[in-house]
């Protein structure tokens, strides 16, 4: 048997194929994780967005900018619905995917 025929034969038995099984409890983990992540990346740029609008406003109407405008009515309230919306989907996503990744380890297990 040559050596390319033994690293065949090694890589693909099916020992090394299984799948893990699936853990329930890493699903809140990457849930807040990505809510967190793209929460601050939304509150960051709505932020820099909010902060350009008032001193235009400010600009154009020949008046100082109230900067507190820019992150407590324009990004805090970006954020907070940033956060709920990516909450509810990063959650239905990670649900479903392990539920997916739970039958198809069944269905592994059984096959052999």
């Amino acid at each position: 048997m040559s050596t390319t025929t033994a690293l065949q034969s090694a890589a693909m038995s099916p020992s090394n194929n299984l799948a893990s099984k699936p853990r329930w409890y890493l699903i809140p983990v990457r849930v807040l994780l990505v809510t967190f992540l793209l929460t601050l990346l939304v509150f960051a740029v709505s932020l820099l967005l909010g902060i350009l609008g008032v001193v235009i406003v400010g600009a154009l109407r020949g008046i100082h900018p109230n900067m507190p405008i820019a992150y407590r009515h324009i990004a805090l309230l970006a954020a907070a619905t940033t956060a709920a919306v990516v909450l509810i989907a990063a959650s239905v996503i990670e649900i479903r995917h392990y539920r997916q990744t739970k039958a198809l380890a069944e269905i592994e297990r059984i096959s052999g």
